[in-house]
């Protein structure tokens, strides 16, 4: 009996993995769950053997979890834990608003595959309501989950009393309505980021080989003197120290919003983002090609912050001495500082996608000043766009995050240019801000159409 409980456990497991997970990754996952499994199917066993006989039959998992309140989309990356929940009445209605947290610390951690488990521990005892993205490995941790107000913060209070975890800057969106994320992907990750060639061999736990942080006062200022160099150094030949902004982040996160006078980056994944590393004699597409790194002070953002600590290592490495970060990155920059020097939205990886300055500002107690008006341009046609909010291109095999205006989008059903149309998985046309689902919920739809 045991087992079967096992396997059933362990079959409902593994249908949380996506197809984008790596094999070495999933044999992970799996091997924690395996220990997970085994722990409950010993439980349930001796459950049984101490319960009177039933009064009828009974199926597989009649146990007393399933008298425990039913929660939609609770965690699928581990089992539910046997214990008891009372109700509280007269829940403050703050405390039930949604929202969305990220965080992340790199930080040495002995042994992340046990605090994977302790993690899942915690949050199954208390019934956390969590979904999102939250990885561990050797070189800390990365998250951005969203849930209940209450629920989100009691995991991130509760891991800030791990004393490696202690200092970590939360920071706090709202989310639009309900769950910002699908489900809960808690695991082990061996890459933090999705950097080409991973990020293990890196000295991301050297403060010294990361750039230099900058609060977002700090920052601000930094932004007001490159202004007032640029217009000292304006006709003179002589020499001037700089300051190079350097956006971080991928040409779609850009289109919909980015700090003035950064450039717009050729890289569409930062996995093959390659800034400083080109060896060529000239090369364009390299903000950092040819770039003074003595007299030079490049001033590096990205959303939250974790990409710039990554790639900085990586330009240390490279002898770029001078690396200034945003700490928290724009999200907290436009929490403390509102939208100046910023125009347009911010780029996040949820279901939200887009998310205006004053959004940040009213979680941060702020007023933004609504200066960050900006148009984006239709991928296909390049006129105008008023609403700074992507769509993924109608073809699975495609998938393009772009921008597009209201006649394109009808004219091409959804896709992103006239070669996507005719390709063999495509999806319907979806309105308004939906976002599509799983291939496999298209797939019988579309074959009977096409039929």
């Amino acid at each position: 009996m045991v087992m079967e409980v096992m396997l059933a456990l362990l079959a409902v497991v593994e249908s949380d993995y996506d197809d984008e997970d790596d094999d070495e990754e999933i044999l992970c996952c799996l091997d924690l769950h395996l220990h997970l499994a085994m722990a409950a199917a010993v439980h349930l066993h001796h459950h049984y053997l101490l319960r009177p006989p039933p009064r009828r039959a009974m199926c597989l998992f009649s146990s007393p979890w399933r008298s425990l309140p039913h929660r939609s989309g609770r965690l699928r990356s581990s089992l539910p834990a046997p214990t008891c929940h009372i109700a509280v009445a007269g829940t403050d209605e703050s405390e039930s608003e949604f929202v969305v947290v990220t965080f992340y610390k790199l930080v040495p951690v002995e042994d992340p595959r046990a605090d994977v488990a302790a993690h899942l521990h915690f949050l199954q005892g208390r019934d956390i309501d969590i979904h999102g993205r939250i990885y561990m490995n050797e070189q800390g941790i990365n998250a951005q989950y969203s849930g209940p107000r209450k629920d989100a913060m009691a995991y991130a209070d509760w891991l800030r009393r791990d004393p490696r975890f202690s200092d970590i800057l939360v920071q706090i969106s709202p989310a639009l309505s309900g769950h910002a994320f699908p489900r809960l992907k808690l695991r082990y990750k061996q890459s933090l980021v999705q950097l080409e060639g991973g990020t293990c061999h890196l000295p991301l736990v050297e403060p010294s080989m990361r750039a230099s942080p900058l609060t977002p006062s700090e920052w601000k200022a930094k932004l007001e003197a490159r202004k007032r160099l640029e217009i000292e150094a304006a006709g003179d030949v002589s020499e001037h120290r700089k300051l190079l902004l350097l956006d971080v982040r991928n040409d779609y996160e850009w289109d919909i919003g980015h700090f003035e006078g950064a450039k717009r980056p050729n890289v569409d994944c930062f996995r093959s983002t390659s800034f400083g590393l080109s060896e060529q004699e000239m090369d364009s597409t390299d903000p950092l090609h040819g770039v003074d790194k003595e007299n030079t002070d490049i001033l590096m953002y990205c959303t939250g912050g974790i990409r710039c600590d990554v790639y900085s290592t990586i330009l240390r490495e490279k002898g770029f001495g001078n690396l200034y970060t945003l700490k928290g990155g724009v999200s907290n920059y436009l929490k403390s500082e509102g939208s100046a020097e910023w125009v347009g939205n911010l780029f996040v990886f949820d279901d939200r996608l887009s998310l205006p300055p004053a959004k940040f500002a009213e979680e941060g107690g702020g007023a933004d000043d609504g200066s960050s008006r900006w148009l984006g341009r239709c991928y296909v046609c390049g006129s105008e766009v008023e609403e700074l909010r992507h769509r993924n291109c109608a073809s699975i095999d495609c998938n393009r995050l772009y921008l597009c205006c209201g006649g394109c989008l009808e004219e091409l059903r959804g896709c992103c240019c006239s070669e996507c149309i005719g390709a063999p998985r495509l999806r319907p046309l979806l309105p308004g801000h939906q976002r599509y689902d799983k291939w496999h919920l298209y797939r019988d739809v579309v074959s009977t159409i096409s039929s």
